[in-house]
């Protein structure tokens, strides 16, 4: 299961890489996040939008939003 969760997270930071073009609302974009993760059978976790600034090396960033000010941060409870 981890493994599985830990794949989709890659994906996701990924496919956020090809679309620098499109800015995509914070609100929005976390809320697909959690539709897929929702589909995968995910559970007890939490996405914070958190500033780029506030970013720390162990945290699990899983989409960039509003230009890249900011980052998604996945935490498992």
């Amino acid at each position: 299961m981890k493994r599985a969760v830990l794949g989709l997270l890659v994906v996701l930071s990924l496919s956020q890489g090809l679309s620098f073009a499109q800015r995509k609302g914070c609100d929005e974009l976390k809320s697909e996040i959690a539709a897929k993760l929702d589909a995968k059978g995910v559970k007890n976790y939490t996405l914070t939008i958190t500033a780029l600034s506030d970013v720390k090396e162990k945290d699990t960033v899983v989409g960039s939003c509003d230009g890249g000010t900011k980052k998604i941060v996945y935490t498992r409870a």
